[in-house]
C-alpha cells in the first residue's frame, strides 16, 4: 500500500475519532484513488495525478468543483464519462438468496490473485500484482471479494472503506473493479458479488456504498438500479494517458472493425504505425511503417500467399498436406462417397460433417451417430458448400494454436457454449440470455444460433428448447466450440505439451503459412497426442489473453517497429 494510506491506518488505530486526512491517496495495485473532497486545493489535486506511474490508471473521485481543476490543466486531464451511484446501507437488506452453480466468499490466496489477472486481462482492465493484492486483503482497508465456481474465479470485485482508509466523517464506502469472466455460463455473478460487498459493508455499519459505471454500459446499471443504487452528482477526472485514450479522444475510427481487427490496429498505432482503415466491415485496413506498407483483413496480410490461401481454403487438401508433414489426421472420406461414409460410421460409431470450405463453425454437425443424422447433416453443410466432408470424431477437448512467424505463440481450449439452470427459465430462454452475454463480451462477435443443429445436440440429451432444466444442470447446447457459435477459449499456453507445439508447427511449414490458426483435437493440453482438424488462414488474435499475439504479429509484419533490445533477442 502507499505510503499515505500506512499513516492514515496508523492515525486511525492510534485516534478513531480523529479529523478525517488531507490529501488522501490510495494505492489500488492498478492505479490509485485521490479521495477529491479531502484535497482543498484542486492545484494539488492536479499535482497528485501528475505522479500517476506508467501503465497504471489514476481516479479522482469526489471531486468538488471538477470544471475548475480540468480549466487548470485542459491539456492533461479529462472529465470521466462514468455516471456515479449511490446505495443508502441504512435502508438496504442483505440479500440473502443463494447463488446458483457458484459461491461467494472473500479473496484469500495468490492462486485467487493470478485468477484475477486473468479476468481483468479478458476485461482489457489493467492487471494487480499478486503481491499487492495479498498485502492489501490483509490490511483491511480494501476488501476484494471472489465469486468461485468449484476451484475457479469467475467473478472479482473490490471495495473501499473510506472510514479506515481517511476517517471519513460520512463512513463511506466505494466499490471498484467489478469483473466477471466472459467464459462463465452462471448468472447472476456480477449481482451476487456487488451484493456481498454491500451486505460487507453494511455489517461495518458504512452508511452507503458509491459507484462509477461508463454512462453507455446499460447491463450494469440495470442491475445497480435494480438493487437499489440511486444516480448521484458526482463526478470523477483521469489523466489523459494510453490506457484512458478511447475515453477522451472521442469515437475512433476503428469502431466498426471487429474486436479481430481492432487488436491489431491498437498495437500497431503504439508502436506509431500509421493506419489506413479501407473496409471496416471486411475488416481490410492498411498499416505503413518507415517506407514499407502491408494491407491486411484482420490477421491475413499479404505475406500469406495466394498458395497458401488456397491451401487452408479447401480442407481436404490441407489434411493431405499436413499428413504428408507427418502431422497426424483423423480419417476422412468425400460425403458423394456413400459407402465409404457408411464404413466409418460404421468403424468409429461417431463422425464429423463439414463443408470442404467455409469458416466460423458454418454447416459443421459433431457426433452423428446415425444414418438419417449423418444425411440431415450433410444437406445442411451442403448449404455452405458444395462439397461435403465426413471425418472420424475424435473424442476430446478442441485445442486452436497459434502460430506466428513459425512459432508458438498461443494456446487456448476452445469448449462448446454451456448453460446452467436455474428451475424456472426454459432452454431457449437460458441460452438467449448466455448469448446476450458472450455477444457483449465479444464485441457481437460470439452468439448461440437456435437452429436445427442446437436442437439436435439438446434432443440427444433428452431436452427440447421448451424444457425447463432443474436448478443447477448445466449443460452444452452445441456439440461445436467455434467462438462464434457461443464457444469459449480458455488459455492453455504454459501447460502445453511440447508435442503440440512441435505439431502446429509442423502444419504452419507444410502450408507454408507464416500466420495461422491450427485446430488439434486432444484428449489434454498436457499429453502429446492429436488429432489434426484444421488450419484457419485469418485466426482471431483477440481473446487469447495474457499472450501477445497482436505484437507477434505486428513483430512480423515491421521488425524494426520492435525495440533494438527485442530485436537481438529474437534473431
Amino acid at each position: 500500500m502507499s505510503t499515505s494510506l500506512e499513516r492514515t491506518s496508523e492515525a486511525r488505530a492510534s485516534n478513531p475519532t480523529a479529523m478525517p486526512n488531507h490529501n488522501v491517496v490510495i494505492d489500488c495495485g492498478w492505479g490509485r484513488l485521490l479521495m477529491g473532497q479531502t484535497f482543498e486545493d484542486c492545484t494539488l489535486l492536479i499535482q497528485a495525478l501528475r505522479a500517476e506511474a506508467a501503465d497504471t490508471r489514476d481516479i479522482a473521485f469526489y471531486v468538488k468543483d471538477p470544471h475548475v481543476v480540468l480549466a487548470h490543466a485542459p491539456l492533461e486531464l479529462f472529465l470521466d464519462p462514468s455516471h456515479s451511484y449511490r446505495l443508502d446501507l441504512s435502508a438496504y437488506k442483505p440479500h440473502l438468496a443463494q447463488t446458483r452453480g457458484f459461491t461467494v466468499r472473500a479473496f484469500a490466496t495468490r492462486a485467487d490473485a493470478e485468477q484475477i489477472n486473468v479476468i481483468y486481462a479478458r476485461r482489457n482492465m489493467v492487471p494487480v500484482s499478486p503481491d499487492f493484492l495479498c498485502e492489501s486483503a490483509a490490511q483491511g482497508i480494501l476488501t476484494y471479494l471472489v465469486a468461485m465456481e468449484g476451484d475457479r474465479v469467475i467473478g472479482a470485485v473490490t471495495g473501499v472503506d473510506h472510514a479506515l482508509a481517511f476517517n471519513d466523517p460520512e463512513r463511506g464506502a466505494s466499490l471498484w473493479c467489478l469483473a466477471v469472466d466472459p467464459t462463465t455460463a452462471n448468472r447472476g455473478v456480477g449481482r451476487a458479488l456487488t451484493h456481498a460487498l454491500a451486505t460487507h459493508y453494511k455489517k461495518r455499519d458504512a452508511s452507503f456504498l458509491d459507484l462509477s459505471v461508463m454512462h453507455d454500459n446499460k447491463p450494469a446499471i440495470a442491475i445497480y438500479e435494480d438493487i437499489g443504487f440511486e444516480r448521484i452528482p458526482l463526478f470523477a477526472i483521469k489523466r489523459k494517458n494510453p490506457i484512458n485514450e478511447r475515453l477522451f479522444t472521442g469515437p475512433a475510427d476503428d469502431a466498426e472493425l471487429n474486436p479481430y481487427a481492432r487488436i491489431i490496429i491498437k498495437e500497431a498505432r503504439r508502436r506509431g504505425i500509421q493506419v489506413e482503415i479501407i473496409d471496416a466491415e471486411g475488416g481490410f485496413f492498411r498499416l505503413t511503417f518507415g517506407g514499407r506498407t502491408m494491407r491486411c483483413r484482420e490477421s491475413l496480410s499479404e505475406l500469406t500467399s495466394a498458395v497458401s490461401l488456397a491451401m487452408c481454403d479447401d480442407k481436404s487438401a490441407t489434411r493431405r498436406i499436413v499428413s504428408a508433414a507427418g502431422v497426424s489426421v483423423p480419417e476422412q472420406v468425400n460425403a458423394e462417397d456413400h459407402e465409404g461414409a457408411r464404413g466409418l460410421l460404421e468403424r468409429h460409431g461417431s463422425v464429423v460433417v463439414k463443408p470442404a470450405r467455409g469458416e466460423q463453425g458454418r454447416g459443421i454437425a459433431v457426433g452423428i451417430e446415425t444414418l438419417d443424422a449423418l444425411d440431415a447433416s450433410v444437406k445442411a453443410a451442403r448449404v455452405v458448400c458444395d462439397k461435403v466432408l465426413i471425418e472420424q470424431c475424435v473424442a476430446g477437448e478442441d485445442l486452436r494454436l497459434i502460430v506466428i512467424d513459425y512459432k508458438l505463440v498461443a494456446a487456448a481450449v476452445r469448449r462448446p457454449p454451456r448453460v446452467v439452470g436455474d428451475g424456472r427459465s426454459t432452454v431457449r430462454e437460458l441460452i438467449e440470455a448466455q448469448s446476450n452475454r458472450r455477444s457483449a463480451a465479444t464485441g457481437g462477435e460470439s452468439i448461440i444460433p437456435i437452429d436445427a443443429e442446437c436442437e439436435r445436440c439438446l434432443g440427444a440429451i433428452g431436452y427440447t428448447l421448451d424444457a425447463v432444466p432443474a436448478e443447477g444442470v448445466e449443460f452444452a447446447v452445441r456439440r461445436t466450440a467455434n467462438l462464434h457459435t457461443g464457444g469459449t477459449i480458455h488459455d492453455v499456453t504454459a501447460e502445453l505439451h511440447p508435442n503440440l507445439a512441435a505439431g502446429a508447427v509442423a502444419a504452419a511449414r507444410a502450408l507454408e503459412i507464416p500466420v495461422v490458426g491450427i485446430d488439434f483435437m486432444v484428449r489434454s493440453p498436457t499429453e502429446p497426442d492429436y488429432a489434426f482438424i484444421e488450419a484457419n488462414e485469418r485466426p482471431g488474435l483477440a481473446n487469447h489473453e495474457p499472450q501477445p499475439t497482436a505484437e507477434r504479429f505486428i513483430d512480423l509484419l515491421f521488425p524494426m517497429s520492435m525495440p533494438a533490445t527485442q530485436r537481438e533477442s529474437s534473431r
